[in-house]
């Protein structure tokens, strides 16, 4: 376990070696919830992370597209 430090604007540092595991870097997007107390971080799933998963369907792929588009053309 990691120990970090939030500062009085609400931020943090993710650890270099959990940010080269997960391959995270500037730019990428995260997700936060709580789950019966505990505040969980994960990727958000883009649908590059979805080819060949099998696990979206057609109408459901073509929404997430249109929604990258819309955040490309901010």
């Amino acid at each position: 376990m990691t120990e970090v430090v939030v500062t009085r604007r609400g931020q943090t540092t993710i650890p270099a070696e959990i940010r080269r595991k997960y391959g995270i870097v500037e730019g990428t997007r995260l997700e936060i919830f709580d789950k019966d107390g505990v505040i969980m971080i994960r990727k958000k799933r883009s649908t590059v992370d979805l080819i060949g998963t099998g696990s979206v369907d057609v109408k459901k792929a073509c929404e997430l597209l249109s929604r990258i588009r819309e955040e490309d053309d901010r």
